[in-house]
């Protein structure tokens, strides 16, 4: 049977909030430490249509999701199902041999008793007083229903004993049933998540090479101008001149190493202990589970949420509202799960499976290099 270790309720889900776009205050552009605490004083927001709709290929990732959680829900139910039947069956099974006895003994006490009792007309008779007659009819009355209450039971419980077993192997019938549903629902989710993390290092590759060439650019006009600069102005000047256009690098994000052909389970066991020694320490500290979980369940580069988090908040400690780690405008949240859950969604709607060049101008656009290569070195540690 299919592994049914997980135990998810999909409708226990927080309901998710789309991303805000948030700026850095340009004044922060080569600052070499993390922005945390600074980027709610001076960021701005643009609001997101939360009815926004994902693209198709996101819509794949949380569909299959979607119908693997239920399906392993729907398993977890069965054999939930199957465990109650099993031990009332042996539960029966270990009364019968009692209550066969018992029935077999008020088969013949009521036998005896329908051979030794007067009829009524002779308890009449028989007896001295109304009262008398009235104690003798109850009596008999007491012996026959009590040996046919046995009787009954012993009939009753071979019906239950039966309804039990038919039950039994109509909810095994449906749990292998289901089994193959998750098996199918685990394949879909794996490969719609392995399609979407090829294509998003491609592209993220290909924008910063791009990245990397128009730096490269500005650099070999900047030394131009420095030279013509040099030729027609004072040292001071050329100085200037070549302070103001230095440019940094972009780097391609690496590979980021998750394992999107495993199983749920595995894949959050596996990234939940990485995130957890990256947060140690931190506020958001022992909530790797809970980045893995979303990760999975929106296909997103597992590194992503949290690294945006030490970009922007130093893992939570500056945070621009309640649980607001990842410098979303005025956003707070009850609660580090619901955030988290929320913030990976927005990602994976708003901005892809991965960094890259483009999300961070969208993210970040007055700062997006700095803010980009932080985050990135930051996933890198993970």
């Amino acid at each position: 049977m299919f592994s049914n270790k997980l135990q998810t309720n999909p409708s226990s889900r927080p309901r998710h909030r789309l991303p805000l776009t948030v700026a850095l205050s340009a004044t922060l552009a080569f600052a070499s430490v993390p922005v945390a605490g600074l980027s709610q004083q001076t960021a701005w927001a643009e609001d997101i249509d939360t009815n926004v709709q994902a693209d198709a290929a996101q819509q794949e990732v949380e569909r299959t999701a979607a119908e693997y959680d239920q399906a392993i829900s729907r398993i977890d139910d069965l054999n939930q199902q199957i465990a109650d039947n099993e031990a009332r069956i042996a539960e029966i099974e270990e009364a019968l041999p009692t209550q066969q006895e018992r029935s077999s003994a008020a088969a013949v006490k009521l036998y005896k008793t329908q051979a030794s009792t007067p009829g009524l007309l002779e308890m009449v008779l028989s007896s001295e007083n109304i009262v008398d007659f009235f104690t003798s009819l109850e009596y008999v009355s007491h012996i026959y229903s009590s040996n046919q209450a046995e009787i009954k039971r012993l009939s009753e419980l071979k019906d239950e004993l039966d309804q039990t077993k038919r039950g039994l192997s109509q909810a095994k019938k449906d749990a292998d049933a289901e089994a193959a549903n998750a098996e199918q629902a685990l394949s879909a989710a794996q490969q719609a998540r392995q399609e979407a993390q090829r294509k998003a290092q491609e592209e993220a590759a290909r924008q910063a090479e791009e990245a990397a060439k128009a730096a490269e650019a500005e650099a070999t006009k900047a030394e131009a101008d420095k030279q013509e600069q040099a030729d027609s102005a004072s040292a001071p000047a050329a100085a200037e001149a070549a302070g103001g256009s230095s440019a940094g690098t972009v780097e391609a994000p690496s590979d980021d190493g998750a394992d999107w052909a495993s199983e749920r389970d595995v894949f959050v066991a596996q990234w939940a202990g990485r995130i957890d020694s990256y947060l140690a320490g931190s506020p958001m500290a022992g909530t790797g589970k809970v980045f893995a979980e979303a990760a999975w369940d929106y296909g997103v580069d597992p590194r992503w949420s949290p690294a945006i988090s030490n970009t922007e908040s130093s893992k939570g400690l500056y945070c621009s509202g309640s649980c607001n780690a990842w410098g979303w405008g005025g956003c707070s949240w009850g609660s580090w799960e619901e955030a988290i859950r929320d913030h990976v969604a927005g990602l994976a709607r708003g901005y892809g499976y991965t960094i890259s060049v483009d999300a961070a101008k969208r993210y970040c656009p007055p700062n997006w290099e700095h803010w980009y290569n932080a985050t990135l070195a930051q996933m890198n540690m993970i």
